[in-house]
């Protein structure tokens, strides 16, 4: 009765909030939370990945996000992964291979060193073990979670393509032999698979992966919301975030500001590493305002956001792009790249916010279009962060649990089945 007493108490809290402020939006996810909360079992989850103390990758990030938002919802949460900032968890230590190691590192990747004793540990009383890569590391993290009969989960975070633009073989058929060995040696072992998009789940049914697709996104954080009314200045800042390599296509978005014919007024702004920054600073010499190259805590992130008037996301590549989401959750409009390998596509809500992959020209054309019309900008500002709502990472943890609760039911029910 006590329960029932403060489960009413917290709805009229709540009820009244929505009609005080009348943020209808934010009120009913955390009404859902409330609500979801109320009747979950925790459990003890294990997240293994690679790479956890630099978090300046997607996965990364995503695997930080998800482990932090599943602690505040009661979760006890161990992460197994190399880093010195594993709290909590279990801290493997690096593993070194000739030559991949320092392609690796270019890219801010490292490989985790397989260790049986700490996967038995980590794993021995854990109700779920959830993988975020399919690589050596975690292949022989799965053969432990197997031996020690404890549920199994994977994530599909790393897209093939990935790969091969990055070792410049941008073959189709080169993916495609990936996604066939991803599933050869690791996804086939999983019944149940994260999908950050239904983009990539379609993927991995054309080549054949035969679990059950759970397409959750990996979630925007909460503190991306719309800031102060921004007032366009001389210069007209467009945003471009991610890592600085060849399928992200930055070198395009240099080539386009200098066809606009606002070129002189346009200040880009390049956030984030990689391997391909020497040649885009050299690229970038030659535009009257030289971009601005940064990478940017959350906080410093969310600022540079507000002072943008545009944002691009020319990647050829992309499963997800939390980084575009993160910007139009904060209401800049994006103009994407209109590629067959980019999620990010399912984003545009306008004609002027897709350009044709690897043209500059065009994305030079739709530049000059928002630009050129700044009232039809402002409105489509407040629709974009609207739809940033849909895909918070609160929401996205909450389908999180519900997967891995089906992860232990059909796990239980396939093991009584054997019995019988």
């Amino acid at each position: 009765m006590p329960e029932q007493n403060s489960y009413h108490i917290m709805y009229a809290t709540v009820r009244t909030y929505c009609l005080l402020t009348e943020r209808a939006t934010l009120c009913i996810m955390f009404w859902r939370e409330i609500k979801y909360t109320a009747g979950v079992k925790k459990l003890k989850r294990i997240l293994v990945t690679e790479k956890y103390d630099e978090r300046n990758n997607g996965t990364t990030m995503s695997t930080y996000r998800f482990a932090e938002m599943l602690k505040r919802r009661g979760h006890e949460v161990h992460v197994v992964a190399s880093g010195s900032l594993v709290e909590d968890g279990y801290d493997v230590g690096e593993k070194y291979y000739p030559v991949a190691t320092y392609f690796a590192k270019k890219q801010n990747y490292a490989f985790a060193n397989a260790n049986e004793e700490v996967f038995r540990r980590a794993f021995a009383d854990a109700d779920v073990v959830h993988f975020l890569l399919p690589m050596h590391f975690e292949q022989k993290a799965l053969k432990v979670a197997q031996e020690l009969k404890v549920p199994v989960s994977a994530a599909f975070h790393m897209q093939p393509e990935n790969i091969t633009y990055n070792i410049h073989m941008p073959w189709e058929g080169l993916s495609r032999g990936i996604y066939h060995y991803f599933n050869h040696t690791f996804y086939r072992y999983f019944d149940h698979i994260h999908c950050p998009s239904k983009f990539i789940a379609d993927q991995l049914r054309q080549n054949g992966y035969r679990a059950k697709l759970h397409v959750i996104s990996n979630g925007v954080d909460e503190a991306f919301v719309p800031g102060p009314p921004h007032r366009e200045g001389e210069k007209f800042n467009i945003l471009m975030i991610g890592r600085l390599s060849p399928e992200k296509r930055q070198n395009v978005l240099i080539d386009a500001v200098a066809k606009s014919k606002y070129a002189d007024r346009i200040q880009l702004y390049l956030a984030g590493q990689g391997p391909c920054k020497a040649a885009l600073v050299k690229q970038g010499a030659k535009l009257k305002n030289k971009p601005v190259f940064g990478f940017y805590t959350k906080e410093k992130l969310i600022e540079l956001i507000h002072s943008c008037d545009l944002y691009v996301h020319a990647s050829y590549i992309e499963i997800e792009a939390i980084a575009c989401m993160e910007a139009f959750a904060c209401g800049l409009v994006p103009v994407i790249c209109n590629s067959p390998k980019s999620a990010t596509v399912q984003f545009a809500l306008h004609p002027q916010s897709l350009f044709l992959p690897d043209n500059a020209e065009n994305l030079a054309q739709k530049i000059d279009f928002w630009i050129e019309h700044p009232e039809e900008r402002a409105i489509l500002s407040v629709k974009y962060a609207q739809l940033g709502n849909r895909f918070r990472v609160t929401q996205s943890v909450i389908e999180a649990e519900n997967m891995f609760h089906q992860v232990i039911h059909d796990y239980k029910k396939e093991n009584r089945r054997v019995k019988q």
